[in-house]
């Protein structure tokens, strides 16, 4: 007997929207890197940009369920395949690594909300930051 995927342990797409709902909230209030963030791109995104949450949410939540092995797919996982790839989707947000570094203390902070066991929780993050250096690739350009 196999043993289930990231994805199964996690409780599959529906609690792992759930998760990303509550994340993608937390991330706009924030004041390291919503609403009030230092970073003006981050900030105006927080502010200005938020009708488009909804699909940001729905973007993430695939996102996850592909690293996680779900059945669904992100393309925007191999960087420099398509303009929703990490780093182009990040670029113009100039994001430092300590800003990439406090939405993943947001990521875990929500985790622990959920109370996502320990194990899962590690594998979760670890997948993220992963991912940092395409995401702050813009902050030195």
């Amino acid at each position: 007997m196999t043993e289930p995927t990231l994805y199964e342990r996690l409780g599959g797409a529906f609690a792992i929207a759930a998760v990303v709902d509550h994340f993608s909230d937390a991330i706009v209030e924030n004041p390291v890197v919503g609403q009030k963030s230092e970073n003006p791109a981050l900030r105006e995104w927080h502010t200005n940009n938020l009708e488009r949450l909804p699909g940001l949410k729905f973007m993430r939540t695939l996102w996850v369920c592909s690293v996680a092995g779900g059945p669904q797919q992100y393309a925007g996982t191999k960087p420099g395949a398509t303009p929703l790839g990490l780093e182009e989707a990040h670029r113009r947000l100039a994001i430092f690594p300590g800003e990439f570094d406090e939405v993943a203390a947001e990521l875990g902070r929500t985790l622990d909300f959920f109370k996502v066991p320990e194990r899962e929780k590690e594998e979760v993050l670890a997948a993220f930051a992963a991912h940092k250096g395409e995401v702050t690739e813009g902050h030195s350009a």
